[in-house]
């Protein structure tokens, strides 16, 4: 497994797709070396100085710690990851969508990470472990820390980051919503974090499934009259990022506490959490036998 960069920033920058591309070589998709980092970066293009958040080694720290804690289990290091690297990097919606960002981090940052994480097991047909080249500047469903981002800003409720553990848990839960249009609307991602954290929903197929459901039935159920939201204040938004200049690392041992939005109310929530779980019940599942 490959280490860290001989050279690692100091401070976060943007790495844009194509500056990115000549690193992405087979030596490093492979898991075998890493970039010396200098010739990286040269292509960087930095962050204005001055903003603490753009600090590289709070960042550093939690794929260290994560690495470490969950070396025998990988993908367990997600619902733990991505609190943390939501409260780590305070960033707006508008700055979480610059994939330029999540380049920089993968290729420049911690590399090492990405390949600890993501590369492949071997098989009879590729007995070559591999890592996929959208892990380091992929769609943010793909990309190996823009995903854990998106996945703790659409399940957080509010400043509590529990349904984001939960959600985290199910990696095809993460990977079906983040491109689905409905789970911006945030009873529906608490709604199906619960029903994960209920056992209802295991496996790939089973979320596919309910999605399918959810989606089609979007058709004719409004789901924001069925489970109405209160609105954000941006204004807390804005407080939480400023008071990154006085933020201490996040806490390891216990969730770190994230914008101080409204909660969503629970109402809404069990609403829709059992009106999915009825759909789940008649949802096409592929395999499922017929109880009937």
């Amino acid at each position: 497994m490959i280490s860290r960069p001989n050279h690692v920033p100091e401070r976060l920058g943007l790495l844009a797709a194509s500056a990115a591309d000549p690193f992405l070589i087979e030596e490093l998709l492979t898991g075998r070396q890493v970039h010396g980092g200098i010739d990286l970066a040269k292509v960087v293009e930095p962050l204005p100085e001055g903003d603490p958040r753009w600090a590289v080694e709070p960042i550093r720290s939690l794929v260290e710690d994560a690495m470490h804690e969950f070396r025998d289990n990988r993908t367990q290091a997600d619902a733990w990851l991505a609190p943390r690297i939501h409260a780590t990097l305070r960033l707006t919606r508008r700055e979480a969508a610059d994939k330029r960002l999540w380049n920089h981090i993968a290729l420049a940052v911690a590399p090492d990470y990405v390949a600890w994480r993501h590369l492949s097991t071997p098989t009879e047909k590729k007995p070559e472990a591999q890592i996929a080249p959208e892990r380091f500047r992929g769609a943010s469903d793909r990309q190996c820390f823009s995903r854990l981002w998106w996945a703790a800003e659409l399940f957080r409720n509010g400043p509590d980051y529990e349904p984001v553990v939960a959600a985290c848990a199910n990696q095809d839960l993460i990977h079906t919503v983040l491109r689905s249009d409905l789970i911006d609307h945030r009873p529906t991602a608490l709604a199906l974090a619960r029903l994960v954290e209920r056992g209802l929903i295991t496996t790939g197929r089973e979320v596919n499934g309910l999605s399918v459901a959810i989606n089609s039935a979007g058709a004719t159920l409004v789901y924001d009259v069925l489970a109405p939201d209160e609105p954000r204040d941006p204004a807390r938004l804005r407080e939480w990022i400023a008071d990154s200049s006085s933020m201490y690392l996040v806490p390891r041992h216990q969730l770190p506490v994230g914008p101080d939005d409204d909660p969503v109310p629970e109402s809404s929530v069990t609403a829709l959490a059992d009106c999915f779980a009825d759909l789940f019940e008649t949802a096409p599942i592929r395999g499922r036998q017929n109880m009937d």
